[in-house]
């Protein structure tokens, strides 16, 4: 049994994880939303030509069992630091503009990031790193994102994730990578007419584009392109950028810098017109 907590920005309790429909900020949600249960309930539930009902879809997923329940563990359990919060536990939908310019792709969700605070890339050290450079750039229009509902927007910009659920060692199965697939397809399809630019942090997140990109219906160069920091890859009427992913192991060495992360940022910004 669980205790509702109160959320750190509305103060409203919550059970962890969040039932869908229930009031958590920017929850795409509703209480019958309709969930898919395996890998052939996401292929048929990701057909929707609606954006804003793929998130809600994404969000109650329940299609790899090991995914759910390390998920939901983590959310019951809690790191002790936020022990007084209620955690997501939910599947992260996409977040954003609805009709991008620039799309940043990243691996998962973090267990005590966006797996507790309902937002992508929010609420841990590389979510802090990535929305401080976007803000700089000019597509953010606040430097930090803590939790959803704190009023931070993108600007011509949207944020995605190729597998939506917290994974344990943050190491999806390749089955768990196939079987979330279509939700990225689609909404890089759905976002695929104004899209200019697309930002992979660090190669999972670049073979998850190149991956979702052809998934989408775009012809991707053969043999694949090799991730680097700072490549570009044009592919039909957008180019891809290859950025380190802003991992601790990465911004605590200096292998990541925030000058060359402002450096791809900005030039998807400029790409993005």
């Amino acid at each position: 049994m669980t205790v509702d907590l109160p959320h750190p920005l509305t103060g409203h309790p919550f059970p962890s994880p969040v039932p869908p429909g229930t009031g958590w900020p920017e929850d795409p949600a509703a209480t019958d939303t309709l969930v898919a249960r395996s890998a052939g309930g996401v292929r048929r539930l990701a057909a929707t030509p609606d954006l804003a009902e793929l998130d809600a879809r994404v969000s109650v997923c329940s299609a790899c069992p090991r995914l759910v329940r390390w998920r939901e563990d983590v959310a019951r359990d809690k790191r002790a630091s936020f022990a007084d919060q209620p955690y997501w536990g939910r599947p992260i939908a996409g977040w954003g503009t609805d009709d991008p310019r620039v799309l940043v792709v990243g691996l998962a969700p973090a267990a005590n990031g966006g797996n507790r605070t309902g937002r992508v890339f929010t609420g841990d050290s590389s979510g802090d790193w990535l929305f401080a450079s976007l803000h700089r750039v000019g597509l953010a229009t606040q430097p930090t994102s803590v939790h959803a509902g704190d009023g931070q927007r993108l600007v011509g910009a949207r944020m995605v994730a190729t597998v939506r659920c917290a994974p344990p060692d943050n190491k999806p199965t390749t089955d768990e990578r196939d079987a979330c697939a279509p939700w990225i397809n689609r909404e890089i399809a759905l976002v695929a007419p104004g899209l200019r630019a697309v930002v992979a942090l660090g190669a999972y997140g670049w073979d998850g584009a190149l991956r979702a990109l052809a998934g989408a219906g775009m012809e991707v160069p053969r043999p694949k392109p090799r991730f680097a920091h700072g490549a570009e890859v044009t592919i039909g009427d957008l180019t891809l950028l290859g950025c380190y992913h802003p991992s601790q192991h990465n911004t605590f060495t200096g292998r990541l810098t925030p000058e060359m992360l402002d450096d791809v940022l900005g030039r998807a910004r400029a790409l993005g017109g």
